[in-house]
């Protein structure tokens, strides 16, 4: 079965969100426990606090690289946001917690600079936040090659 491309651009913001039912706690220790961040996007390393930068293995990518992220703000169980520059531009990603009746909606926000190339990048949020779940569900991790180029269409047509 398909995926369904779920984010949506909100001026330069690509947005998109996932619910668990699951408490607030459980699904910020899922966004920032590095033996859990492993299972969906891959572990990290380093002394986290705001201002500290991190490195993170991206386990899904060819070649597993590392990167260096910087922590811009960490308020638990609500709020993390990062920031990293790599060979593709700069990356400010926002991710947000609310939870209601024991169940927890995570708004994810990557702060784009531009819209062109969401298409390439939607595509991979979009993975990698089902990568989450399915970690959460104890289920293997999607196949990319159900997003990319798939999904690449829906992106750019919000531009």
């Amino acid at each position: 079965m398909s995926p369904t491309p779920t984010g949506r651009l909100f001026g330069k913001d690509l947005v998109l969100t996932r619910t668990f039912r699951a408490p607030m706690a459980d699904v910020w220790a899922s966004l920032t426990d590095s033996a859990r961040t492993e299972r969906w996007f891959g572990p990290w390393q380093g002394d986290a606090a705001p201002g500290r930068t991190i490195k993170v293995q991206l386990v899904h990518e060819e070649g597993k690289p590392s990167m260096d992220m910087t922590i811009d703000a960490c308020e638990p169980p609500r709020r993390l946001a990062v920031s990293a520059v790599d060979e593709q531009g700069s990356w400010h990603l926002e991710m947000v917690l609310v939870e209601n009746a024991g169940v927890t909606e995570l708004r994810f926000t990557q702060h784009l600079t531009g819209t062109e190339g969401v298409g390439d990048v939607g595509p991979g949020w979009e993975y990698y936040l089902d990568a989450l779940v399915a970690s959460r569900d104890g289920r293997p991790a999607p196949n990319f090659d159900d997003y990319y180029p798939a999904m690449k269409e829906h992106f750019e047509a919000q531009r």
